[in-house]
């Protein structure tokens, strides 16, 4: 199982940018998907997730500025970023808690991260 994450970039305060994930490979079942990101000098944090149900949660950081989504026809989620802030830029990083064929294991797997950075 691979995930493949693009979508980063460099942009001003306030635009936006549109994050995506895909996940590839032998793939019997996907539950939830999430985007991370690290600062750099700081952990890894949350930032957005959305279960197989469609249910999300967001950092409060995040909230009303942030849309996650994910289309599980084609194996993917993505970030949608609007009003980005400097504090915003870090490293993106999706994951995706997966059922791999012929393992009867969850796991979580995760994408190689996407930089953001926002100037101002």
């Amino acid at each position: 199982v691979q995930l493949q994450a693009s979508g980063g970039g460099l942009v001003q305060v306030g635009g936006s940018l549109r994050l995506s994930c895909a996940v590839s490979g032998s793939v019997f079942s996907i539950n939830s998907m999430g985007w991370y990101r690290q600062a750099p000098g700081k952990q890894r944090e949350l930032v957005a997730v959305v279960n197989s149900g469609g249910d999300t949660y967001y950092v409060d950081s995040v909230k009303g500025r942030f849309t996650i989504s994910r289309d599980n026809t084609k194996n993917s989620v993505y970030l949608q970023m609007n009003t980005l802030k400097p504090e915003d830029t870090a490293v993106y990083y999706c994951n995706a808690d997966s059922l791999q064929l012929g393992s009867a294991s969850w796991r979580v797997y995760w994408g190689q991260g996407t930089q953001v950075t926002v100037s101002s």
